[in-house]
């Protein structure tokens, strides 16, 4: 008997979900780097040979044991839920979610993310604030959360490649910053900008997406909107590294490539800035990202979305189900 296993949906290769052109050629990267087999991969996730070692010994902690949840952060989770926020279908397996990320950053392959970032550390974190603000701020990340009260919120969450998930964030709401920093009357846009560190992030060696470092934009009416949060926990606790600690944006209305991890910087600006897949691929990643069924990808469809893991189909909604919270933006 011959058995044959079953792939599920989103275990597609790569290619499938990134555009052809921007997808790394294994046989370049093999010329490039004069290697071979496995070893061609290690270099290339910048674990080399003690990937095997870190993850046997469980090095790695996900959801709720990740090392981020000890000392100054412990206190602040888990937050009180926002009872505004409602979701339609289930909440995703906090261990599916911690196990399939986009980082492109550390990995082009979403369920190998949380396996190589043991490197990547969070604390100390600077961040900073700037611009055509009247009160511009730099410092620890760890402090400036602790300025404003947090939240848990049930959000949509909506790739741009189809796949979706229900997430519980903790975070607070981006218009209490924009309060606290008071831009200035010329600013017509957020430009946030998340961390550079090619020696930790291998995935910035390389030319295939580029320019680095992760850049994002909102309108500043987007910024102030109900919806947009600056996320600090999930399920519960503090974020762990896979999912964009120590702070990440949500605007779950947009697709998922709008939530930039690991902030560094915020700019209030006059200019709409240049974002990261926009500079790259303007045709298939536009500046606003809004949910849109209506609007196909060059190279699929919109019109449904697949829950991971159950592989259930749902019709995508526009806005991703948040009209009544975005639509006077657009129109």
């Amino acid at each position: 008997m011959v058995l044959i296993k079953k792939r599920h949906w989103w275990d597609i290769p790569e290619r499938e979900a990134t555009p052809e052109h921007l997808f790394m050629n294994r046989r370049s990267i093999l010329k490039t780097m004069g290697v071979a087999g496995l070893s061609s991969l290690n270099a290339f996730t910048g674990f080399g040979n003690a990937f095997g070692a870190e993850i046997k010994r469980n090095i790695l902690p996900i959801a709720s044991k990740d090392i981020e949840n000890k000392g100054i952060q412990r206190s602040l989770y888990p937050a009180k839920r926002n009872p505004a926020f409602t979701l339609d279908r289930p909440i995703t397996d906090e261990k599916i979610a911690a196990k399939f990320n986009n980082f492109y950053e550390f990995s082009p392959f979403k369920k190998l993310v949380w396996k190589v970032m043991y490197d990547f550390q969070t604390k100390p974190w600077q961040i900073e604030i700037t611009g055509d603000v009247e009160r511009q701020w730099k410092g620890d990340v760890y402090e400036l959360i602790r300025r404003f009260p947090l939240e848990e919120r049930l959000y949509r969450f909506r790739c741009v490649e189809t796949w979706a998930m229900a997430v519980p964030w903790t975070g607070f709401p981006m218009k209490e910053l924009i309060k606290f920093v008071q831009p200035k009357s010329s600013v017509e846009y957020v430009r946030m900008i998340s961390f550079y560190n090619p020696k930790i992030a291998s995935g910035q060696k390389y030319r295939t997406y580029e320019p680095w470092p992760y850049v994002e934009g909102l309108t500043i009416e987007e910024a102030m909107n109900e919806l947009t949060l600056l996320v600090t926990g999930i399920y519960g606790h503090a974020l762990p590294k896979q999912h964009g600690a120590p702070l990440r944006l949500i605007t779950p209305w947009k697709y998922g490539y709008k939530s930039i991890k690991s902030i560094v910087r915020i700019e209030f600006v006059e200019d709409e800035p240049g974002t990261f897949w926009n500079r790259i691929a303007p045709r298939e990643y536009d500046f606003s990202a809004n949910v849109n069924p209506g609007v196909p990808h060059p190279r699929w469809s919109q019109q449904l979305e697949k829950m991971i893991p159950s592989e259930e189909k749902r019709r995508t909604l526009l806005y991703n189900g948040y009209e009544d919270y975005v639509e006077d933006m657009y129109f």
